[in-house]
């Protein structure tokens, strides 16, 4: 890989999300990093480039589509890491995936979409893992602080000779949305695969789980008080993503020896002050997907962000993110977990969680987790575990985990 011409590729760069990862590189790659962008379309990445301020600047701009397999070839193949925005990726997202495999590059991308994420599994998980190619999804806010989040109380209670049980989070957050985001969830009921993402062990593979598993990882539906976090809970949009990516985590790590607990569970919630809240999102949610599943998505089309545009740059600068974690170990003892952020969740901090995903593989391959020989559909914390926590710390991220309330 180190006669590439680049370290990193950031493919769809052109796009909302993509012309702030290239802010972000022009602001943050080191000295002597090779990085380039790719695309359909050059004026787009060359306006990016041209908006880029800081110390580096991309190597190349290259035209590449994803409908054209040779040109996605060409680029990928001259990449150690790529990075890919370009969604939904259950439309554009294959032959990307499929390049990386076949060139032996690592990949991380922002997908939510856990049922491409899944065939994604079923396709390539055993060659990426043979050949120690890491393709890891979910670098955006969705999923990396709660993947992180239980990895850290995990390693907390572990350091004290004790396995983690259960493991609830509670978000409260401030931002935007994406247009990106909005076609990703209207695909998903177009396509017919929403019900598929409703598996609670979906990403997890052919293992068996127990009734009392499977009741404990269901998506909740209904608000409720939580004595531990002093807070009412209601369902949360984004946990149908988030746990089942932990729950990969908790998967791959059992199969490496390093499991998480004999009695590992996860679940998380929006956190709100009142009741009134919570069954208010409770029911804001339950008819947004009612909405996706009928033929009123066609009219969300219109009203919500089309592809490519998003919020203010206020929006983007004013938002913030907060996950409360708590984690009870198999003795009973609890230990407490926070994730928080500054900036809008869905761009700001989903661009450093992805950015800096990428660069842990560009730049410390010999410190991740499983060392150089680790690969196949991973997640953030299992591909690049402390590497990735350390980067995020260094950018301003708050990732702790204690033995009392943060």
């Amino acid at each position: 890989m180190d006669s590439r011409p680049f370290d990193v590729l950031l493919y769809g760069a052109g796009g909302f999300t993509g012309r702030q990862t290239v802010a972000y590189f022009a602001a943050h790659a080191p000295a002597g990093l090779r990085w380039a962008l790719a695309g359909r379309h050059l004026d787009r990445l060359e306006a990016a480039r041209a908006a880029a301020v800081g110390p580096s600047r991309p190597a190349q701009v290259l035209k590449a589509d994803s409908r054209d397999r040779a040109s996605v070839d060409t680029v990928v193949s001259r990449a150690r890491v790529v990075l890919n925005t370009a969604g939904p990726f259950a439309l554009y997202g294959d032959p990307v995936v499929d390049a990386c495999v076949r060139f032996r590059t690592h990949y991380v991308d922002i997908t939510g979409e856990t049922t491409w994420v899944a065939d994604l599994i079923q396709r390539h998980h055993a060659r990426a893992a043979a050949d120690g190619v890491r393709i890891i999804p979910f670098c955006g806010v969705d999923s990396v602080p709660s993947d992180l989040g239980a990895f850290l109380l995990v390693r907390f209670l572990r350091a004290q000779g004790v396995g983690c049980g259960p493991v609830k989070a509670a978000f409260r957050l401030r931002g935007g949305l994406n247009g990106g985001t909005v076609a990703s969830a209207i695909q998903l009921f177009e396509s017919g695969q929403a019900y598929r993402a409703q598996e609670p062990f979906l990403l997890d593979g052919p293992a068996a789980h127990t009734p009392e598993e499977v009741a404990a990882s269901v998506d909740p539906l209904r608000p409720r008080w939580d004595a531990d976090f002093g807070r009412w809970l209601a369902p949360f949009v984004m946990a149908p993503v988030n746990t089942r990516v932990v729950r990969r985590s908790a998967a791959l790590a059992a199969l490496a020896g390093e499991a998480y607990g004999a009695h590992f569970a996860y679940q998380e919630y929006l956190s709100v002050k009142s009741r009134l809240q919570a069954s208010a999102m409770a029911a804001g949610l339950s008819v947004f997907q009612a909405a996706l599943g009928s033929p009123a998505r066609h009219l969300l089309k219109r009203l919500l962000p089309g592809p490519g545009t998003g919020p203010s740059e206020d929006v983007i600068t004013s938002g913030w993110l907060r996950c409360d974690f708590l984690a009870v170990g198999e003795d009973g003892r609890k230990a407490y977990g926070l994730v928080r952020d500054t900036g809008d969740p869905g761009n700001a901090i989903t661009v450093k969680c992805l950015c800096e995903s990428a660069l842990a593989l560009a730049q410390d391959a010999a410190r991740l987790p499983g060392g150089t020989g680790r690969g196949g559909i991973l997640t953030p914390a299992v591909g690049l575990g402390d590497v990735l926590v350390e980067r995020l710390r260094a950018r301003g991220m708050v990732l702790s985990a204690s033995s009392s309330p943060p």
